[in-house]
């Protein structure tokens, strides 16, 4: 098979593309026929080296997002070969990942795709939307309540604005400009340009603060400002995390694979609770210029491989 691998670090275009064997799964595995493969920043971590394989690998596989098929089971599973699944492939350095024409996860690292949605958008789901839907769980925010998103235009700020919506949470989206229209119908209550002084332009709305901030887009300390004292801010990113000032709680929260948590995502998506956004699409065979897009920034959505 085909799939997007790393042999030496250095930037996007360390990504290859090789013929590997196809794995084999095993004890409550299953193999994916992938269908999609969404980018993430995390990905990064692979081809620059932040993730460091061991020094006898020959080479280690990128992807934590797919969207496919199963295509075989080991011992101990029963889903049907066909069936159409999203996957969270959590472990970071092995030598296969998602970005392959096959896939094999674990039984806890997959569920039901939605139903009737392409699985190329629906490969967008599980690492974004599992990183909102854990953020949230650090905010104990009732209805009326106010959440300051960072970034909230993107893959991961824009699940975290519909979740909280769920919840009745009023919501002050942070982005650019050119966002403030689609931000305003996912149903935010105030939006904020990234160009102003984001304290000072919250506090306008809200004089106290927000109850809370998720910073989607790892601002760190100007984000903070913006919180009221005694609120709660969480972060996605272990190297923003701000000092704790005003009895402000700061947290980190980094998703891992949860075939619970996956299922009811996939469930609220089926729903049109979650909307999934594709910013371009590559073929498998042009990984390495995908990655060097992902690496530009400025998407709405994620860049997605199919094989």
């Amino acid at each position: 098979m085909r799939a997007a691998v790393v042999r030496k670090a250095g930037g996007p275009d360390s990504v290859e593309v090789l013929d590997v064997p196809i794995p084999e799964p095993g004890p409550l595995e299953v193999r994916v026929k992938v269908a999609a493969a969404a980018l993430n920043p995390a990905d990064a971590g692979v081809w620059s080296g932040l993730f460091k394989p061991s020094p006898d690998v020959e080479y280690t596989g990128i992807g934590l997002d797919a969207a496919g098929t199963v295509d075989a089971v080991g011992t101990g599973v029963s889903l049907a070969v066909g069936t159409p699944v999203i996957v969270f492939d959590d472990p970071v350095l092995r030598p296969t990942k998602a970005q392959a024409e096959y896939l094999v996860t674990d039984l806890n690292s997959l569920a039901l795709a939605p139903a009737g949605m392409d699985l190329t958008l629906a490969s967008t789901i599980p690492l974004n939307a599992s990183t909102a839907s854990l953020a949230l769980e650090n905010f104990p925010l009732r209805p009326r309540e106010t959440l300051l998103v960072t970034g909230a235009a993107g893959a991961v700020g824009g699940y975290a604005v519909e979740l909280a919506r769920t919840r009745g949470v009023r919501i002050v989206a942070q982005g650019r400009p050119e966002d403030e229209e689609f931000l305003r119908a996912l149903g935010i209550s105030w939006f904020v340009s990234r160009e102003e002084d984001l304290g000072a332009a919250v506090r306008r709305f809200l004089p106290e603060g927000v109850d809370g901030v998720f910073d989607a887009a790892a601002l760190g300390a100007p984000a903070l400002a913006a919180v009221r004292d005694g609120g709660i801010f969480v972060s996605v990113r272990s190297d923003v995390v701000p000092e704790r000032r005003r009895g402000v709680t700061v947290r980190l929260t980094m998703a891992g694979a949860e075939g619970t948590r996956l299922a009811y995502l996939a469930a609220l998506a089926e729903v049109g609770l979650l909307t999934p956004r594709v910013a371009q699409v590559y073929p498998l065979a042009q990984a390495a210029e995908a990655h060097a897009r992902m690496a530009e920034g400025g998407q709405r959505g994620r860049i997605v491989l199919v094989p």
